[in-house]
């Protein structure tokens, strides 16, 4: 069974985005082995320099290049990355599996984003698009996704 880990800043306190979270990641299960890995986002000061921002970062990259699985394939999410439909992402996921990767990572940074290191080792960069979210809500939306994908390639219903 594939394994599909998700590295995620930060952690979820509201009641709806964890009911939200949980029932997702219980779908997934049917599908592959799903991991979730929540991280502290480093504390910055209210109006963060450039260099506090950076400082920042790099402390982030430390702890999540840890914590992506060892030959996983990663794919972050970043503005500047691709913005692909729900099918083109399920795709995009079944060419994973089948290229012989058994595990894939997907990181959602940190309000001020992932550092330049981190963005280097990923082997694909996904856009949710141009509109800004907050994170808590980002990360529902990418278990969605996940799932969809999942859906996708399964054949299942839930997709149309």
């Amino acid at each position: 069974m594939f394994d599909i880990t998700l590295i995620a800043m930060g952690k979820l306190k509201e009641p709806f985005y964890l009911s939200a979270a949980g029932e997702y990641a219980k779908r997934l299960g049917g599908y592959c082995r799903f991991h979730l890995v929540e991280l502290p986002e480093v504390r910055l000061p209210d109006t963060p320099s450039p260099a506090e921002i950076t400082a920042g970062l790099d402390k982030e990259a430390q702890m999540i290049l840890t914590k992506i699985p060892k030959g996983a394939w990663l794919c972050i999410f970043t503005p500047e990355g691709r913005l692909l439909s729900s099918e083109a992402f399920a795709q995009k996921l079944a060419e994973v599996k089948t290229s012989g990767k058994s595990s894939a990572c997907f990181l959602i940074g940190s309000s001020f984003g992932i550092a330049s290191q981190v963005k280097a080792k990923a082997d694909f960069k996904l856009s949710m698009g141009p509109m800004t979210f907050p994170h808590h809500l980002a990360r529902i939306m990418v278990l969605e996704q996940l799932y969809r994908a999942e859906a996708i390639q399964a054949g299942s219903k839930y997709h149309k």
